[in-house]
């Protein structure tokens, strides 16, 4: 998608919507929409936030947008090539972020939990250059664990795209699906 498929008036939701790693792009950039002192309304233009921050180039903010959503592809596994690459006895590290009630529900066979023990052993132990896969439940939170560890070193860390949820919809339809409850 190219920046003038992005109307500048497009509201922040639809925005989010179109391209889930928006928030976590302006951020990087801009600190725009990662707390409540630089946040947005979801009702709010693309071109709105822009001008109240700064007055940024509306242009620039989207063809950052764009890449930024280009690089999070980039670093995300389809659950069917990740299943291939496990079945082929490649050695892929699983590290689950859900919680550990979602955890102990429903887990891919290998992965850890993530805790702080294992942060410390992921840093200190783990090979920097060896598929090392993160997932979720449905793909999002994973995505700022890859990156984190991704600006640690890690040189071939992804994303497990949908989470587990995609992977027992698309490789494993045996493994328990399940809904969270927004409180």
């Amino acid at each position: 998608m190219n920046a003038a498929a992005i109307d500048p008036n497009i509201t922040m939701q639809e925005l989010l919507v179109q391209f889930p790693g928006a928030q976590r792009a302006l951020f990087r950039k801009y600190h725009i929409g990662g707390c409540s002192s630089c946040g947005f309304a979801p009702d709010e233009t693309l071109a709105g936030v822009c001008a109240r921050n700064e007055n940024l180039d509306v242009e620039e903010a989207i063809d950052h947008v764009i890449a930024s959503d280009a690089a999070d592809r980039a670093m995300q596994i389809e659950p069917r090539e990740l299943s291939e690459r496990l079945a082929a006895g490649e050695t892929v590290h699983l590290l689950d972020v859900r919680t550990r009630e979602e955890f102990e529900a429903v887990k891919l066979g290998g992965a850890k939990l993530f805790t702080q023990e294992v942060m410390q052993e992921i840093l200190g132990n783990w090979p920097r250059e060896n598929l090392f896969v993160v997932y979720d439940h449905q793909g999002a939170r994973s995505m700022d664990a890859a990156a984190y560890f991704q600006g640690h070193g890690f040189e071939n860390v992804r994303s497990l795209r949908g989470g587990i949820d995609a992977w027992s919809a698309d490789v494993d339809p045996k493994l328990p699906r399940y809904h969270l409850e927004q409180s």
